[in-house]
């Protein structure tokens, strides 16, 4: 079974790719090159977005679950990953312009589809979905910035760019992931590390930039989707700030759902996978799981 669960001895890439050739690969167009995408699954579009520096295997512990109950879409954003750079300038909303575009392409035409975005995908998602309008009919936001309220300030990560040896540049990886991702350095495993050292050196677009301003704020209101937000108890960036994400929520639309699964960190859907599949799939209105 291509998602079974992880063998004892199977190794990290080894795992990887076999999810990989679980789904289907296809491409859109990202200014001069192409977006890549992976397809998982039948039934109604859901669309996950992965985080900045990142790429679609963020979504790597909730694939096989939300596959039973969804055609999952997971793209590369623009300028991570295995696609191209889109064109210039680069905005939030600019990602969104191609994003947007591709999925319109996926998608039957005419038909609705959900999204779920997590940290700066959550601001791209945000955007996607102001831009298509009723053609988005939930939007899950998971702990992303882009909404000009206060949050942590981070430091202390490791330089691993041009680290040669494979000792040093993991635990380089495994530190930065204990700061920002991860609530308890011990769930940080093999696989995790394996994920950021092929995402990071991929990311060519300057994330951060995006996510200090307040353009996700400014889309939120515009958008006809149905609006919840799941956050990881302690989110490196909100922890100390819940109470702003869910206010702003409420205000928007209010009696949105808001969760926030304790003990878990930034990367919430990594951390502490199966509370988060649970808490998306009931916010998404699926009661068997």
């Amino acid at each position: 079974m291509l998602f079974a669960p992880r063998g004892k001895d199977e190794t990290a890439p080894d795992y990887l790719a076999r999810i990989t050739a679980a789904g289907d690969t296809v491409t859109t167009p990202s200014g001069d090159g192409e977006m890549v995408w992976h397809i998982f699954g039948d039934g109604p579009p859901l669309m996950l977005v992965h985080g900045g520096y990142g790429g679609w295997a963020h979504w790597i512990r909730n694939i096989p679950v939300l596959a039973k109950h969804f055609r999952l879409l997971l793209p590369d954003l623009p300028g991570h990953g295995e696609s191209a750079m889109p064109p210039e300038p680069i905005s939030g909303r600019g990602l969104a312009a191609v994003v947007a575009e591709g999925l319109d392409r996926l998608l039957t035409p005419g038909s609705p589809c959900k999204i779920a975005g997590f940290s700066f995908g959550g601001i791209v998602s945000g955007c996607v979905a102001e831009r298509m309008g009723d053609r988005v009919e939930q939007l899950v936001i998971c702990g992303s910035n882009g909404l000009g309220l206060p949050r942590t300030h981070l430091s202390g990560f490791k330089h691993w760019r041009n680290v040669a040896d494979p000792d040093e540049l993991a635990a380089a990886h495994r530190t930065n992931l204990a700061i920002l991702m991860f609530a308890d350095p011990v769930n940080i495993d093999d696989l995790a590390v394996h994920i950021q050292s092929i995402n990071t050196p991929n990311a060519r677009i300057k994330s951060r930039l995006i996510a200090e301003t307040d353009v996700l704020a400014a889309a939120l209101p515009n958008i006809t989707a149905r609006l919840a937000g799941i956050w990881g108890e302690r989110d490196s960036y909100a922890a100390a700030y819940m109470d702003t994400r869910r206010d702003l929520f409420q205000k928007i639309q209010p009696g949105c759902p808001f969760h926030v699964i304790a003990g878990a960190g930034h990367w919430v859907l990594y951390e502490a996978p199966d509370r988060f599949n649970a808490t998306l799939l009931d916010v998404l209105g699926v009661r068997d799981a």
